[in-house]
């Protein structure tokens, strides 16, 4: 039997002090509030946890706020033992919640949505992205591990997509994040346990709903990736995710995901239908902040026979070589365009790197051609203003 709460007895004096502490967090431009009950409340500012009070929250005080936040769910918490919600600070700030027991009592983790929505060129990520928003079938990937950004790339793109043409978007996610409102697009966007049950059976419904475009939030098990394939050898353009570090281990992952007996065919879909690859890490800029350094792929013939021939090791050299005429890029080389724009210090480059040798290589390349052409420069201008001299000189 489920827990009721009874409102009316609820002071939501727990509530306030959380919005103190999530507009604390929106000050510092941290990503995530961690409430804990037994400790104090931190948040992580630019990738690290910082303490933000020293009031310790207690076991009590952490029900109390589940009660003033969850309301008519509490008893599915109390049941579920961990549950997913968005919670709107303001007009510019919700938040994506999971809340869940722990030894101690109650905690939760307050994930950043900026109520703006994003575009590719604020978050700095490559042009290259805004051509996936012209594709009209197949599938887009964008993967990285918790955290790295893949919610709001995918949000940019539905962003670009809702403002440049006009078609019916079906966004299917746990919880909703980003809120889009009806431009050139009509947009409906559904929560998992909310609005749909899973999200296997929302995608199976949204193929009977006139989709031109459906954001599926995480492919999470075989059912969910078998039909956001077929969704997208049917015409349509499926926008999804996995908690995968590269485009080599995503294809390995999704292949890999079927019976052996069911690989040939599943290759052979793959290699039909993926149009992209974006995944991404976070890394630190030199100004304290975070940027997202991004691999990827763009498909063409030689991506389609790696895949069909179940060659993957060869992918990244692919990508690395199909940079100038596919605009595909490995991370390293995403690294290496960011060390250049002076964005991320050498150290960070190789601590972010795929391969610590090759990136330590392409760095001394770079110094030694940079530091080469800043002598040929300081050369011409010395030579330059010796010239003008004897001009000078000549004249007088």
């Amino acid at each position: 039997m489920q827990e009721s709460v009874n409102v009316s007895e609820l002071t939501f004096e727990m509530t306030k002090k959380l919005k103190f502490y999530l507009s604390k967090l929106v000050e510092y431009d941290g990503s995530d509030l961690h409430v804990k009950t037994g400790t104090n409340i931190r948040g992580r500012i630019n990738g690290e946890i910082i303490s933000l009070s020293k009031e310790v929250l207690t076991h009590s005080d952490g029900i109390t706020l589940a009660k003033e936040l969850l309301r008519g769910r509490f008893g599915e918490f109390i049941e579920k033992k961990n549950i997913d919600f968005t919670f709107k600070l303001n007009d510019d700030y919700r938040f994506r919640v999971n809340m869940f027991f722990q030894v101690d009592g109650v905690s939760a983790v307050f994930r950043t949505i900026p109520m703006v929505l994003p575009t590719v060129e604020a978050l700095h990520l490559p042009p290259v992205i805004n051509s996936l928003c012209d594709l009209s079938r197949g599938l887009v990937l964008v993967t990285g591990p918790t955290g790295s950004g893949k919610t709001t790339t995918l949000a940019s793109i539905i962003n670009r997509i809702n403002k440049i043409h006009k078609k019916h978007i079906i966004t299917i996610e746990d919880p909703v994040e980003f809120i889009y409102k009806d431009e050139s697009c009509i947009v409906n966007q559904r929560a998992i346990g909310q609005d749909a049950i899973t999200f296997a059976d929302s995608l199976r419904a949204a193929l009977r709903e006139d989709p031109d475009v459906i954001l599926v939030g995480e492919m999470r098990d075989l059912e969910t990736i078998e039909t956001a394939m077929h969704a997208a050898e049917t015409g349509h353009l499926v926008l999804s995710t996995l908690h995968t570090i590269d485009t080599k281990e995503t294809i390995g992952r999704i292949i890999g995901m079927f019976p052996g007996s069911e690989q040939n065919r599943i290759k052979m879909s793959l290699a039909s239908v993926l149009q992209a690859v974006v995944s991404q890490r976070l890394v630190k800029t030199i100004d304290k902040g975070r940027t997202a350094a991004v691999e990827i792929l763009i498909k063409n013939a030689r991506i389609e026979a790696l895949i069909l021939e179940g060659r993957e090791n060869e992918i990244h050299d692919a990508l690395k070589e199909g940079k100038d005429v596919y605009k595909t890029q490995t991370f390293d080389q995403a690294l290496l365009g960011l060390y250049a724009e002076g964005r991320v210090s050498r150290a960070e480059v190789i601590n972010s790197s795929s391969s610590r040798n090759d990136i330590t290589m392409a760095l001394d390349y770079y110094d030694a051609d940079k530091s080469q052409k800043e002598i040929q420069r300081n050369n011409t201008i010395v030579k330059t203003e010796e010239r003008d001299k004897d001009i000078i000189g000549l004249k007088l």
